[in-house]
């Protein structure tokens, strides 16, 4: 008999186990994000836009993705007055869970790197660090799956949601942040 529980015990905890979802991931925090973008001795700013209801227009159509907040933050680097890049970071839900990107602008507005800060899905369905680097550089027009971003096989969604990300910041950045005094 004592046995007969021990072996359901073990089963019990083995579907707990599995039953439990152990792969939200948090990479980086914001400090850690910050100094990731813009080096440990940088002095941070932040930038908040509201953009105006021609701007949120000029914004969805250059992003091609509809916009659910009317305000962003930028994060402006500096160091000794002079302006390092600038960097946003975006939650989205991908699946049904959350994923946290900071998207990294070159002073002149060009996409520099892209991280992952946290992701929340299963582990298989994030895009691997590598496969942002193709984004670097891109300018928005060419940041498409039908213009020479590969997509990952297994990881679908991420992608998309991801390159939409890319896309909708630059698109701030270029409606409301450029030619502003800002850079």
């Amino acid at each position: 008999m004592e046995m007969l529980k021990n072996s359901r015990l073990i089963i019990l905890i083995g579907l707990l186990t599995v039953a439990i979802p152990g792969f939200a991931k948090i990479f980086y925090s914001k400090n850690e994000a910050m100094a990731l973008a813009f080096g440990d001795g940088a002095q941070i700013e932040n930038l908040s836009l509201f953009p105006d209801e021609q701007q949120v227009s000029t914004i969805q159509k250059n992003a091609k993705v509809k916009l659910d907040s009317g305000l962003f933050t930028f994060y402006v680097g500096k160091q000794q007055g002079k302006i390092l890049g600038y960097a946003a970071i975006e939650t989205l839900t991908v699946r049904t869970k959350p994923e946290t990107l900071m998207i990294v602008l070159t002073p002149e507005g060009m996409v520099r790197n892209v991280y992952t800060l946290a992701f929340h899905e299963p582990p298989e369905y994030q895009p691997p660090e590598p496969w942002f680097e193709q984004l670097n550089g891109k300018p928005l027009e060419e940041l498409d799956f039908n213009k020479g971003v590969q997509g990952v096989s297994g990881a679908t969604l991420s992608t998309r949601a991801a390159v939409n990300s890319v896309r909708k910041i630059l698109a701030i950045y270029l409606t409301m942040v450029k030619g502003q005094g800002n850079n």
